[in-house]
């Protein structure tokens, strides 16, 4: 019995599966369980008291910076990291119609964003290390006072004031920042086809908008002197490491032959007509668009080859 034919690379097939999102995300049931109790756990460890390290009279000389108020607040940190990188994760999905793309780039964007902030937290918490402007949390009268035989501090500030006074590294703004933006940059990549070799240097200054946007935040903690610029270059790399782990978790590098969907969908597209029929008696609903493809022997790599370019072709026909 011939195989089933292969779709013609000049097809249009569109790049969408019909299935439910709920359906995808049940698939991930346990994904989802885990971030909630991230959430949990980031905001259990924003209770901790953080650690008091010793800090002596000589070294209030680093520490006098002016307390002022933060130029990114606190407020704007979800919103820069989460809200902004999800409007270019849906308008990609009201584009392309591709659940998986949605789904999978909004898991791999909160997953992201969550770890490096309970990261950030436990170092904060562990290391302890004195603001630029703690001086003035400390003594807000501006007269020092100091243990006659430990020579450490002795703060009569408010207790949330100095408490926040320890937590300078590494910075959160810019953990955040760089882990969200982080994770957006190397999404444009991989949907710019940036590194497909033909010099389109406009595609590259599209995928560093976002890493300069997190540049300036963690910027702004230097200048409010919230952070010294250690806190800062620590907290950006930690991002970028963790956004970038989790964003080929999901999806193939960006310089990839077929870096533009992720690793599920192009498992999705390479499975056998029978495989596909099969799982569409279990489950209606899943998985009912399928490509009909021929894995066997040596036109294994062709077809998928030819599948997936002419998927790719339908997406630049919409």
């Amino acid at each position: 019995m011939p195989p089933p034919a292969t779709p013609a690379p000049s097809a249009a097939v569109q790049p969408c599966l019909r299935t439910h999102g709920k359906e995808v995300a049940r698939l991930h049931l346990f994904d989802w369980i885990v971030l909630l109790l991230l959430v949990a756990t980031t905001g259990a460890l924003g209770l901790v008291q953080p650690f008091h390290r010793f800090v002596a009279q000589d070294m209030m000389s680093d520490l006098r910076y002016p307390m002022k108020g933060s130029t990114v607040p606190d407020w704007a940190v979800p919103v820069i990291a989460i809200v902004v990188p999800m409007v270019f994760i849906v308008g990609t999905y009201i584009k392309r119609r591709n659940v998986y793309d949605l789904h999978h780039a909004t898991l791999g964007l909160l997953f992201s964003v969550l770890i490096t902030a309970i990261v950030t937290v436990a170092i904060k918490d562990a290391v302890g290390r004195p603001r630029p402007d703690f001086f003035w949390r400390c003594f807000p009268d501006g007269v020092p006072k100091y243990n006659n035989v430990t020579g450490d501090v002795i703060c009569d500030g408010k207790p949330g004031v100095i408490k926040e006074g320890y937590k300078s590294f590494p910075s959160g703004h810019a953990s955040g920042a760089f882990a969200g933006l982080g994770f957006l940059s190397w999404y444009l990549a991989g949907k710019l086809k940036a590194f497909d070799r033909r010099g389109h240097v406009a595609k590259l200054c599209v995928v560093l908008l976002p890493l300069l946007m997190a540049t300036m935040v963690a910027i702004s903690r230097v200048t409010d002197y919230w952070h010294h610029w250690q806190d800062v270059f620590a907290g950006g790399v930690l991002g970028l490491v963790v956004a970038s782990f989790c964003y080929l978790q999901f999806f193939p590098p960006p310089y990839s032959e077929h870096g533009v969907w992720p690793h599920a969908y192009l498992e999705h597209i390479r499975r056998p007509e029978g495989e596909m029929q099969g799982q569409s008696t279990t489950n209606s609903n899943m998985h009912h668009n399928s490509l009909p493809l021929d894995l066997s022997g040596s036109n294994e790599t062709r077809t998928t080859s030819h599948a997936l370019d002419s998927v790719e072709e339908g997406s630049r026909d919409q």
